[in-house]
């Protein structure tokens, strides 16, 4: 009903792709409920105790932020994704999904409701608003009353609609222009491989990649690049020199490297530099996520240091930005404003909220006689990972044949200050396969 629904409004094939519920999109939401069920119980945990010298002991506990409104437009996942995180997290949730999703978010939402009835926990603790009117949105911008924070996932226009409009707190961002960044030192099939898929896996998601910026030493591999997109089916759009390297792609202007396609297109910049590249995504990104392709780990760390994103990747598709696959079960958005809200508030096991990974940047600094490769970097089934468990569950390094020290620092932003014991970790990978986020 929902795909015949948007086939009749002209939805894009990347939309309808949104909408799409397959055997392997339900296995994968019933896998992210189990993975967020088994999450440690967030609630209650003290995360920081000291005793002061007039007597006082003092504990920041964690505790349920009270009701979540999340509102959504057409992805199904998002009902069960939420609700989900919203319950672990000991919040009730209000859903309002998109009309597009109107009757599997219905679905859905009635499996999430008959388990909350098995369990003995109140059916309401999860409902949504049922109706597609749009009017309702706006009605539960202004429940100051009965909501306490707003969290909107969607386009650009929902975005700049409920922030104009809420009068409840919320979280957001505002939309999904990712970028990959390649070096003339990358190795040419990695660089190929991960740009076709962190555009062309799945088009219509925030985390796929809508810019490549090509380093100008690195042009030489830029036709083995674009042979992999136009081969996937993508439209290439280039500046002058991207062009002059190959010209199969249609001319770049100016409103392309501020457009979040959600659709068959990328478009290509030449930079000169890592300064350059930055540079670039400062001006034009969206603070999402934005990955590098390269062998030299100097310039990774440069990378990673000053790129100001929630997420910041080496050698790795930006499609992995997912909850999914950083071992939490789900996400729903990524925060990365400063916000009039309790400094605790971050994800299920990092706060009792859904935002998490804007203060969290991953470093794998090697050894002086490891050079970061890989071969596998593509997005893989869940059971090709090797897990690592660190700080929760995350997916470290690079295809390892022999025992391999690494050092892997965390650059934790908190107002407060690092916590205790996560400014480095010493590990030893063993034989195996692991990822680089």
């Amino acid at each position: 009903k929902d795909i015949a629904f948007g086939e009749r409004k002209g939805l894009s094939a990347a939309l309808l792709d949104r909408l799409a519920l397959y055997e392997g999109r339900i296995e994968a939401m019933a896998k992210g409920l189990q993975e967020v069920a088994s999450l440690e119980d967030p609630v209650g945990a003290v995360t920081e105790e000291w005793d002061r010298p007039n007597g006082l002991h003092i504990e920041r506990w964690r505790v349920p932020l009270g009701v979540i409104g999340v509102i959504y437009e057409s992805r199904p996942n998002v009902t069960a994704d939420a609700g989900a995180l919203c319950l672990k997290a000991g919040n009730a949730a209000i859903l309002r999904g998109g009309s597009e999703s109107f009757h599997s978010s219905g679905a859905i939402l009635d499996a999430l409701q008959a388990g909350l009835c098995e369990t003995g926990l109140p059916k309401a603790s999860i409902q949504r608003v049922p109706t597609r009117d749009r009017a309702a949105v706006g009605e539960m911008l202004t429940m100051t009353d009965h909501i306490d924070v707003i969290v909107p996932r969607g386009g650009k226009s929902l975005i700049e609609r409920v922030s104009a409009e809420s009068r409840v707190p919320l979280f957001k961002h505002l939309e999904g222009i990712c970028h990959t960044y390649v070096t003339a030192d990358a190795d040419s099939a990695m660089a190929r491989d991960i740009v076709v898929n962190a555009k062309m896996r799945r088009t219509g998601i925030c985390g796929a990649t809508e810019t490549l910026l090509i380093d100008k030493t690195a042009l030489p591999m830029l036709t083995r690049i674009v042979d992999g997109l136009v081969e996937a089916g993508c439209e290439v759009r280039g500046d002058a020199n991207a062009r002059a390297a190959d010209p199969r792609m249609a001319e770049a202007g100016d409103d392309d490297w501020n457009t979040e396609y959600l659709d068959s297109i990328i478009s290509v910049r030449t930079v000169d530099g890592v300064d350059a590249a930055i540079g670039h995504i400062a001006e034009h990104g969206s603070q999402h996520t934005d990955a590098i392709v390269t062998a030299n780990a100097d310039t990774a760390e440069t990378f990673l240091n000053r790129v100001d994103s929630a997420i910041v990747m080496v050698n790795a598709s930006t499609q992995f930005a997912d909850g999914g696959e950083f071992g939490m079960g789900a996400s729903i958005v990524l925060e990365h404003e400063v916000l009039n809200l309790p400094e605790d508030a971050v994800h299920p096991n990092n706060t009792n909220t859904v935002r998490w990974s804007s203060f969290l940047t991953l470093r794998v600094v090697p050894t002086e006689d490891l050079v970061i490769t890989s071969t596998t970097y593509m997005q893989p089934a869940y059971n090709d990972f090797s897990d690592l468990r660190m700080l929760g569950k995350i997916r470290i390094a690079t295809p390892v044949t022999d025992e391999l020290a690494l050092t892997v620092s965390f650059n934790m932003r908190y107002d407060s200050g690092p916590p205790d014991g996560t400014s480095a970790l010493d590990t030893t990978l063993k034989t195996g396969i692991a990822y680089v986020y």
